[in-house]
């Protein structure tokens, strides 16, 4: 299966340390927004301090597509909030 992070600019597809950094700066702005930041960010935290001793190049790849699935559905999200138009895979009737 072809990885979703072809979808984000390449130095943070690749750069695990940036994409951290990138998921907890978009939970900081959802949290502030619905004032539960604290609670994201530690959601975040925990999930990259649950894996960061995995070995295995294909579940670290899978796990950086989960995140990188998570910052382009909140992109997409906001992008809606803005626009008001849908970007939704199903087809609208005519």
């Amino acid at each position: 299966m072809p990885s979703l992070q072809t979808a984000l600019p390449p130095e943070l597809a690749n750069n695990t340390l940036r994409l951290y950094r990138e998921c907890l700066r978009r939970a900081k702005y959802i949290g502030h927004r619905k004032h539960n930041t604290q609670l994201l960010v530690d959601m975040v935290r925990q999930q990259f301090k649950k894996h960061k001793h995995e070995t295995d190049p294909e579940k670290i790849q899978k796990l950086k597509d989960d995140a990188a699935r998570g910052l382009i559905n909140h992109i997409l999200y906001e992008s809606e909030q803005v626009t008001g138009s849908k970007f939704s895979k199903t087809k609208q009737p005519n």
